[in-house]
């Protein structure tokens, strides 16, 4: 199999490069031809062979006197304490300082140590991907040691190979990472699929080395490789990995690609960043996106594509000739873009899209909250819904605010309740601490409970429980307004793993700022907040500049100077 060499200075492939693509049997010759190979390098000197963590084994402390249950736990307790004051959880414990403090040279001082025929220390899984880890670092953020670093890391993984001590993801991708810091892109890709192979499942961070190596390459047919080894694996890009793609793609002019991969930026991440932004904006001002595109075009196929695709987009290809008129725009309370008097459409929601999200936060809410008190939420929900808007009472009432504010709340109650359709009451999540204790027991906090409670509009959520998950679900399966500052970016949001959140988000939730003449609600916007492909072939582009309520969204906007 052949074995990329670096480019520009060209480092050749060593031992260690070809244990990534040499069988197990070949692994011992290998390391000592390696070996040899980095005796004279900076940070390496010659060293016998490390003991096997598959054939030195720790030593395992009797349990004297198990004694029933306590004395099972004191046994345990004690295995523990010897783990770690034995000379591998020593290491492991030097080590993890190390790869905080990212400290390679003591790291590799302690490598060598454990290697020292006087004292060997049995090397694990762990201390092989701290060193890696580490190596892998330096090799890619400090120019004057990573050929080096990067060397090194070769080093301790063709011991680690040779010595039976089976990698596992994270190991590989450091392994990725040392490829790619010697500019050898094919080498970090053969990583990839050799996971992939060893039934490793591969992570997005496994896929970046290669991804990244091959685009500041300038490799537009390297890097499509890897996006396609991505799609196989159901790992999927993100801004980042696809702001590449694109600088790639457009500095070697390939028309087709980039407009693919805007697509797939609509979908997967619909705003994106000032360094996108820029990528996008550099490509619609070259030649390449001059030349791009047909002089007349079928305007039947264009609208089915717009019905099809639910609107904002037809996907035909690049409409109209020549050069664009690229510039920053903002758009008005109606979605009209103020350069070029575009107005931009509401993409729609489909129904069953709305119903299974709904389905999905229900599964996941059981399996995280009590069951039978999300079900007796939902079974309340039924009886006394729907309701036009939901208030996080929780982030409302604790707004620019040290302690809990129920006429806080209050006041943007009555505001959502006079802008919806049937000025009945929101419903109002609150925990059920604050409802009971605290400034709750206040005689006029107990008269606007008392009002939420009559009207069958307040649900307290028992102790334990995450509000979050039951006015998100309210609002979901009443498709209504969510009232909340919360930009739903956690742990708990991220389970969702689904593009139909921000999609549903920028249509249902209402944020809200505070004044001396109380508070003013921010209502989501008549129009999608994402890449727009207009019919006649001009492009809107939304940046995360803008996400601050107070800040107008600044837009990248391109149209054909022709059709101007």
């Amino acid at each position: 199999m052949r074995v990329a060499a670096a480019a520009a200075g060209g480092l050749r492939p060593t031992a260690a490069t070809l244990l990534l693509f040499s069988p197990p049997h070949q692994h011992r010759r290998l390391l000592s031809l390696h070996r040899r190979a980095t005796q004279h390098l900076p940070f390496a000197r010659r060293r016998r062979d490390s003991y096997s963590t598959a054939t030195v084994a720790a030593p395992i402390p009797k349990q004297e006197d198990a004694g029933g249950a306590g004395g099972e736990a004191e046994g345990k307790a004690t295995r523990r304490r010897r783990a770690r004051d034995s000379p591998e959880g020593n290491l492991r414990h030097q080590l993890d300082m190390c790869s905080r403090n990212a400290d390679l040279t003591t790291a590799l001082r302690l490598y060598d140590a454990a290697l020292s025929a006087d004292s060997p220390v049995p090397l694990s899984l762990h201390h092989y991907n701290c060193l890696l880890y580490l190596c892998s670092n330096a090799a890619a953020s400090d120019p004057d040691s990573s050929a080096a670093a990067a060397r090194r890391g070769f080093d301790i993984f063709a011991r680690m190979e040779a010595n039976g001590v089976q990698p596992n993801e994270a190991t590989l991708t450091s392994v990725a990472r040392l490829a790619a810091a010697t500019r050898d892109p094919a080498m970090a890709f053969s990583v990839v699929r050799r996971m992939a192979t060893a039934g490793i499942p591969p992570r997005l961070r496994s896929y970046g080395p290669a991804l990244f190596a091959y685009c500041e390459a300038k490799d537009a047919d390297g890097a499509q490789q890897v996006e396609a080894h991505m799609d196989a694996s159901g790992v999927v890009p993100e801004e980042p990995e696809l702001a590449a793609l694109l600088r790639v793609n457009a500095d070697k002019g390939r028309a087709d690609e980039v407009y693919r991969l805007l697509h797939r930026t609509r979908v997967l991440v619909r705003q994106v960043c000032d360094t996108t932004a820029q990528v996008v904006e550099a490509w619609f001002r070259s030649d390449a996106a001059s030349e791009a595109g047909v002089d007349k075009w079928d305007p039947r196929k264009v609208k089915e594509g717009v019905i099809k695709g639910g609107g904002g987009w037809h996907g035909q290809g690049w409409l109209g000739k020549g050069p664009w008129s690229v510039d920053w725009s903002e758009m008005d309370k109606n979605g009209t873009c103020q350069r070029c008097g575009e107005r931009l459409v509401c993409i729609d929601i489909d129904p069953s899209e709305t119903e299974n999200f709904a389905n999905s936060l229900t599964e996941l809410a059981i399996k995280r909250e009590v069951k039978d008190d999300f079900l007796g939420f939902q079974s309340w929900l039924r009886r006394h819904g729907p309701f036009d808007a939901v208030i996080d009472a929780a982030n409302v009432g604790l707004y620019n605010s040290k302690s809990f504010s129920f006429s806080q709340v209050n006041s943007v109650v009555n505001a959502i309740q006079r802008v919806t359709k049937s000025k009945k009451l929101p419903l109002i999540i609150l925990h059920r601490n604050r409802v009971n204790g605290g400034n709750a027991k206040a005689p006029y906090n107990q008269k606007i409970l008392e009002s939420w409670r009559k009207a069958g509009a307040l649900y307290a959520t028992p102790p334990g429980s995450n509000d979050d998950w039951y006015w998100l679900y309210a609002a979901v399966s009443c498709q209504s307004l969510l009232v909340t500052n919360d930009e739903m970016r956690d742990h708990l949001f991220q389970l969702l793993g689904t593009s139909f959140f921000p999609r549903w988000k920028e249509k249902h939730q209402v944020r809200l700022t505070f004044s001396g003449s109380g508070p003013t609600l921010h209502l989501p916007p008549p129009y999608s907040i994402v890449i727009q492909e207009s019919v006649d072939g001009s492009w809107h582009v939304p940046t995360t500049t803008g996400d601050d309520i107070e800040k107008p969204r600044q837009w990248i906007c391109s149209t054909r100077k022709s059709s101007k």
